[in-house]
């Protein structure tokens, strides 16, 4: 896959290293089981974890936003600073890379414009914040993007952001790392770059591919 090897030479080393993207250090993703969903939680509320087992812990995230039209090009997860040695196409139970025909990817698809990476318990306390909105508001209940998720984009008219992290229960420490994704509809794929023993490095989504030659 090209697009995997562009992956490689963007990402493989400890700091991203191209004119053409803009790097932010957002703060500490909380994983908890070591299972990581990414999705548009608004269109896929139950999205399976990813095959791979990841450390548990808080690992740093960055946004790598496409300078030249400001859009998020990239969200990462880090796990540990190691040199990558190899990259591949997550996957969820089910998929096998094997099946892809060329140009295809496995990916979520996004709708609202936004994409998140949260542990898979996390995902569970979102549902479960959704419910508790829905049963004390009732016909009030604007929607889990209204009552949750829009207060950290949008602070007001002139404080409008791309990226959060949030927190669906202030007393645990899930927490959910979204973002704009790209220039908004889409499928996406990740990646996972692992080291020379096989444990992961980084977790990438990509929303606008930017060649690096």
């Amino acid at each position: 896959m090209d697009c995997i090897e562009n992956i490689h030479k963007l990402f493989s080393k400890n700091f991203v290293e191209t004119p053409s993207l803009e790097s932010y250090d957002v703060g500490l993703l909380a994983i908890t089981t070591g299972e990581i969903v990414a999705s548009d939680p608004l269109i896929t509320p139950d999205k399976p974890a990813f095959e791979q087992v990841f450390p548990i812990g808080d690992f740093q995230v960055n946004i790598h936003k496409e300078r030249d039209r400001n859009c998020v090009a990239y969200a990462e997860v880090v796990f540990q600073q190691s040199e990558v040695r190899e990259w591949n196409l997550a996957t969820t139970p089910g998929q096998n890379v094997k099946d892809l025909k060329e140009g295809e990817i496995f990916g979520y698809p996004v709708e609202s414009g936004m994409g998140c990476f949260m542990d898979y318990e996390t995902q569970s306390l979102l549902h479960h914040l959704e419910q508790e909105i829905f049963q004390r508001k009732a016909a009030d209940f604007g929607g889990i993007y209204d009552e949750f998720f829009h207060p950290y984009f949008f602070e007001g008219p002139q404080a409008v952001h791309q990226y959060a992290l949030l927190k669906p229960y202030g007393e645990k420490k899930n927490n959910i790392f979204a973002f704009e994704a790209g220039f908004g509809e889409g499928f996406y794929a990740s990646y996972i770059g692992y080291d020379k023993k096989g444990i992961p490095v980084k977790l990438i989504t990509e929303f606008i591919e930017i060649i690096v030659d």
